[in-house]
Parts: structure tokens; C-alpha cells; sequence
């Protein structure tokens, strides 16, 4: 009898958390809270648009390079060597970061 009681319990639990997670809204996006929507077309704007402020290009290549700059610098003052690997993954984190500033020159 106990068993079918906690069995029923468990089962209720269940769908009551399978419910929720399918009615709850989805969090927005962290990557694209700071997206400028498209400006729907104006029917009656005037000849002469006003100038919006340029977009950073590439955002997401800047953060890489500031992520892997400070992932780098964290290697540098560690206290120890993570198991010998410290050396090589600071000279994987430089060439990413050279070819990173590679990618953004050929874009210009």
C-alpha cells in the first residue's frame, strides 16, 4: 500500500513538473537582449533617413578576444599548472587570439 501511495506521489510530481516546464515561457536570449530590432518600413519618411550610430562589426569575435585575453591572464597568475597543461593551453589561447585579430583585419 505504501508503495502505490509513493509510486502515485512520484507520478504526480512528474506531470505537475513536465506541465509547468511546458507552459512556462522561455527566458530571452542573453546574447540578444541588447539587439537592435529591423525598423519596420515608414510609408510617409522623409527623403533624407536619418543616420543610425554604426554597429559594432563582429561583436561576438571581440568577446571571444577578451574572454580568451582574460582566460590567459588567469593562466598566468594560476598558483599551479593544471596538471602540465598550463604552457600549452597559454600558446593555444595566443594563436587563437592572432587568428582571431587575423579574421577581423580581412574584414576591413
Amino acid at each position: 500500500m505504501k508503495m502505490r501511495i509513493l509510486v502515485a506521489v512520484a507520478m504526480v510530481a512528474l506531470v505537475v513538473a513536465f506541465a509547468y516546464t511546458a507552459s512556462a515561457p522561455a527566458a530571452p536570449n542573453a546574447a540578444n537582449t541588447n539587439a537592435v530590432p529591423a525598423a519596420a518600413p515608414q510609408p510617409h519618411a522623409a527623403a533624407t533617413p536619418a543616420a543610425a550610430p554604426a554597429a559594432e562589426p563582429h561583436p561576438e569575435i571581440h568577446e571571444a578576444i577578451n574572454s580568451l585575453r582574460h582566460a590567459r591572464e588567469h593562466l598566468d597568475h594560476a598558483a599551479h599548472d593544471f596538471g602540465g597543461h598550463k604552457v600549452e593551453a597559454i600558446g593555444a589561447i595566443d594563436n587563437a587570439i592572432h587568428q582571431l585579430e587575423i579574421c577581423l583585419k580581412y574584414d576591413r
